[in-house]
């Protein structure tokens, strides 16, 4: 949960060219088959912005889910580059990027969607994606293994497609070592968990207290000073915990939200919880500087506190902080104090829409701090930003500052549901394979982990 100030500061080896060759052709079996087609509309060997443009094809004859899809562009060198879609026929909203590195001087840009389904015979038509260097100084691009100058679609192996993760269409850069192998969990072990789907009636259902969540009321930070922390604005329609946060432009018209455990006991192990972002009001007139969240958090006892600990995922879907347009935060705090600012934190970011609904996914131990978006590793932060102390679980929507705008405009978060496995590294597939289980097995509500 960052302050409403300036914010400081991210084998698969095939030996045989025969076999390579047979995967291309015919690379998940007859029922399912992918073919990837390239162009860039940015031709020039250097370029101050490269534009591969592409389109998938399901050659199969069973649907592909897209958020099993991911396609990697390989490029030459380690300079820092952004990621943007210029226009999807699938809609950017659902099209992730992030720059991965590699061995050598080489890293990849690997594409992946939130949501959607590749029908067999179907074509995501246009995926007209570009990036650039975080300088804006002009590169070459005429080096990178994926590129190509042809500006008509082609057929074009050299930028690969996996599907699940198995390697579905292209051949990988030299030095691209394959997708890692995810690690079959265990059953849950003997430190408890917490999961709720939350199926209350209001903000007021007397289980909620009962099961230890706090619905906040009291003033203060984050957000606008002198706006009111509502509980009333907090729903529960369809078992979804739902956060309406709403401002008409003044401070004393503001609603912030927050649902929080009331009890400091998480520490190390797993976090997860089902969350849906939103990147428009729900009424009145678009633009607000809006936080929607997921966290952990240490209470600061005093300025520069060495025990307060905070783990975030933060979601501007109009930006903030300086920044102009959408963007998603998974930051780690050592420390702070108020007055005069100072933050001890590291971050990563991602400048694109996550509108929708995405698994969040949070792992503490052995020192490291790693965030998965939709079972995607999306930072790994430790050292002095490793937590101390146990935390609370805290999930609330607000507002940075104040835009000039006419009418009240609502903006909503949910949630689905959360878990925690305390002391235990459960990969994302684990979570969601644990929190089917207790749904099918008809629980709504658990809460194992012993008091701090």
């Amino acid at each position: 949960m960052s302050r409403n100030v300036g914010k400081i500061l991210l084998s698969l080896t095939l030996p045989l060219a025969l076999l390579i060759t047979t995967l291309v052709a015919s690379p998940a079996g007859a029922a399912q088959s992918v073919r990837l087609q390239y162009r860039t509309s940015a031709p020039g060997a250097t370029t101050a912005q490269a534009e591969p443009w592409l389109q998938l094809i399901n050659d199969g004859t069973t649907t592909i889910q897209l958020n099993q899809v991911k396609i990697r562009y390989y490029l030459t060198g380690t300079e820092t580059y952004r990621f943007a879609c210029s226009w999807a026929v699938v809609g950017c909203s659902t099209v992730t990027g992030h720059f991965v590195d590699q061995e050598g001087p080489a890293q990849y840009l690997e594409v992946g969607f939130t949501s959607g389904t590749l029908a067999p015979g179907a074509s995501t038509r246009d995926l007209q994606l570009r990036f650039y260097r975080a300088d804006w100084q002009t590169f070459t691009q005429s080096d990178d293994y994926s590129y190509g100058p042809q500006t008509s679609y082609t057929d074009w192996d050299k930028v690969t497609v996996y599907v699940g993760g198995t390697l579905a269409w292209g051949t990988p850069s030299g030095s691209d070592p394959g997708p890692t192998p995810t690690p079959t969990d265990p059953p849950p072990g003997p430190g408890g968990v917490l999961f709720d789907d939350f199926s209350y009636t209001n903000s007021s259902d007397p289980r909620l207290a009962q099961r230890g969540w706090t619905v906040r009321s009291s003033s203060g930070g984050p957000g606008v000073p002198g706006a009111t922390w509502s509980p009333s604005a907090i729903t529960f329609p369809g078992g979804l915990l739902t956060l309406d946060s709403r401002t008409d432009g003044t401070a004393g018209g503001t609603v912030h939200t927050e649902l929080s455990t009331a009890g400091r006991k998480f520490f190390e192990g797993t976090y997860a919880a089902r969350v849906r972002f939103s990147d428009a009001p729900t009424s009145g007139p678009d633009g607000e500087h809006v936080v929607q969240t997921f966290f952990t958090i240490t209470p600061l006892r005093f300025n520069l506190d060495p025990d307060y600990g905070e783990l975030d995922f933060e979601y501007l879907p109009n930006g903030g902080w300086g920044e102009p347009s959408n963007i998603l935060y998974a930051t780690s705090w050592e420390t702070y104090q108020g007055e005069p600012w100072q933050a001890v934190n590291t971050h990563t970011e991602e400048r694109a829409s996550f509108a929708g609904w995405h698994d969040l996914v949070i792992q503490v131990s052995g020192g490291r701090i790693k965030y998965y978006v939709d079972g995607r590793l999306f930072a790994d932060h430790g050292g002095i930003h490793y937590p101390e102390t146990p935390m609370w679980i805290m999930f609330n929507q607000w507002f940075i500052d104040l835009q000039a705008a006419t009418g009240t405009r609502t903006y909503r978060q949910q949630v689905d549901w959360v878990y925690h496995a305390r002391n235990e590294v459960v990969s994302p597939a684990g979570v969601l394979s644990r929190v089917g289980d207790l749904r099918a097995e008809g629980t709504s509500f658990r809460d194992t982990v012993p008091n701090s």
